[in-house]
């Protein structure tokens, strides 16, 4: 069918996974689920070789947890629903900017609204309207620039701080992660969960202080420790 979605469910619990499959044969045909995986690495590797287009992703596993994999894959542009049996970590999940958190046993009615989320974010078209600018979206304006005038992008919550070499900024009404192709086809870097820098203006990698970029404004921006090592490559 043209109009199914593909999906992949990643769970150490092979019974959550069993009732989720089972709750969305029932209630919506038009996803199709096409991998499971029972863990972080095994899930990375399944999301790398099938591309769904949505992914539900446990929290707790056997060899890490959710926000682990959410750091794997932050460059990819892939919406993710996070089903877990605890409330503690929404904070932290929605800094990781995911679609929705559905807490088990999932309702059924707020899986079709996580569902629905999930379809208006996959029909949504890209922020872009040529090869060399992006379009930036405000509360007052929407406002075309040349990507080579970008230093960086920091991520707040729903919304998103462009840092222009003018040292002037914006803040945009789009998640970071609807900017994530500037990365694939742009000389962009996601150096953090909350970071993407433009890599011609970076001047130095710090490595003191926990490590940090020196961009050529003077700004300092943090890097993940799971990032150094790219990062450093990088520069080499």
């Amino acid at each position: 069918m043209d109009n199914t979605i593909s999906a992949i469910i990643i769970d150490d619990m092979p019974l959550a996974i069993a009732v989720l499959q089972a709750d969305i044969s029932d209630y919506h045909p038009e996803i199709e689920i096409i991998g499971t995986a029972n863990g972080v690495m095994a899930g990375a590797k399944m999301i790398t070789k099938l591309q769904p287009q949505f992914i539900f992703l446990d929290i707790h596993m056997g060899d890490g947890d959710g926000f682990d994999l959410l750091e794997i894959i932050a460059d990819k542009q892939v919406p993710v629903v996070m089903t877990t049996a605890s409330s503690d970590h929404a904070i932290k999940a929605f800094q990781f900017e995911v679609t929705d958190y559905l807490l088990k046993p999932i309702d059924p009615e707020l899986l079709t609204a996580a569902i629905n989320k999930v379809k208006a974010k996959i029909t949504t078209p890209q922020t872009k309207i040529s090869t060399n600018t992006v379009s930036l979206n405000t509360q007052e304006e929407i406002r075309v620039t040349d990507i080579a005038d970008v230093m960086r992008l920091e991520a707040m919550g729903n919304y998103t701080t462009f840092y222009f070499h003018d040292g002037t900024k914006m803040l945009v009404t789009k998640t970071m992660k609807d900017y994530s192709y500037l990365i694939e086809e742009h000389q962009f870097m996601r150096v953090h969960q909350s970071h993407i820098v433009n890599r011609s203006h970076i001047k130095a990698y710090i490595k003191t202080e926990g490590g940090y970029l020196l961009l050529k404004d003077g700004s300092h921006v943090p890097v993940s420790v799971r990032k150094k090592s790219e990062v450093m490559e990088m520069l080499k």
